[in-house]
């Protein structure tokens, strides 16, 4: 495994950038452009911009690894008008992967961005070479197609309540768990300056047609998807239930499971220095 690098810059500081392809214009951030090996792309959660990755997570990757993350197109600061699949996503991944002139990357999908990963492998296997997906499931996976109702029904809860919905959508409501959302939640905004657009109503309602189809999708053959994959959740996941994360383990023949203990749909921002060291581990075999 090579030495891990200091960093010239962190998430919370590094610049945005931004790539025109297939006639959209992308914003993307870049961290630790200096590592070798094939670079660790990231691919968000619903409802998500680039200012919502764990600043944490992101770091620790980088300081093995190119990482790059982008916002979907119509999303952030990205042009163009917001996909409704998972499939379109996965093509604008792909153009996007493509015009910074990657032959091959590794794949760091986290809830939807797990969903669009495996569309990635499907469509165009040799452009990945690892994937880790992390509160996620199967197209037709059960309560996937569920995902808006749950996800209005915490809006409201953190209207009510004052508070944050990822506090619910992302955590358990135990004390380490409410104390975990506490921090993410923290660490999130821990970016000042040149933070990105959020994500419009028109883009978020986009995405959640895009989710109901994935959940409604008749399942996709995974036994043909070799890559080594490493899949995570935690043990109480509301969102994209637990259970289906097992299940897509199951049925990658390649693949590694984490079920985080007393965790619900972001246990790998909770358990982020355990996920990055077990992750870096998966990479660097």
């Amino acid at each position: 495994m090579n030495e891990p690098q200091e960093l010239k810059s962190t998430w919370k500081s590094v610049r945005t950038r931004t790539i025109t392809a297939g006639g959209v214009k992308f914003a993307y951030r870049e961290l630790g452009a200096d590592n070798p090996g094939p670079p660790l792309v990231c691919l968000i959660h619903l409802a998500a911009v680039l200012d919502n990755w764990d600043p944490r997570v992101i770091d620790g990757f980088a300081a093995r690894h190119r990482v790059i993350a982008f916002d979907n197109r119509g999303v952030g600061a990205s042009s163009g008008s917001p996909s409704a699949s998972m499939e379109e996503m996965a093509q604008d991944a792909i153009a996007f992967v493509e015009a910074m002139g990657f032959d091959q990357v590794d794949l760091f999908g986290f809830s939807m961005g797990g969903m669009i990963a495996q569309e990635i492998v499907l469509m165009k296997p040799a452009l990945a070479r690892k994937m880790i997906i992390t509160g996620t499931g199967p197209a037709g996976g059960e309560g996937i197609s569920k995902v808006a109702r749950v996800t209005y029904l915490d809006m409201l809860r953190g209207w009510l309540s004052f508070q944050d919905p990822k506090q619910f959508l992302f955590f358990t409501r135990t004390p380490s768990g409410i104390r975990a959302g506490k921090e993410f939640l923290l660490r999130i905004q821990e970016r000042t300056e040149d933070r990105d657009k959020k994500i419009t109503v028109a883009a978020l309602q986009a995405q959640l047609k895009a989710l109901r189809r994935w959940g409604n999708k008749a399942p996709a053959d995974l036994s043909k998807v070799h890559h080594p994959v490493l899949v995570a959740n935690g043990d109480s996941d509301r969102m994209v239930p637990s259970r289906n994360t097992r299940d897509l383990a199951e049925r990658l023949p390649n693949s590694e499971l984490i079920i985080y203990p007393d965790s619900g749909h972001g246990a790998v921002f909770q358990f982020h220095g355990d996920f990055v060291r077990r992750a870096l581990a998966f990479l660097a075999r």
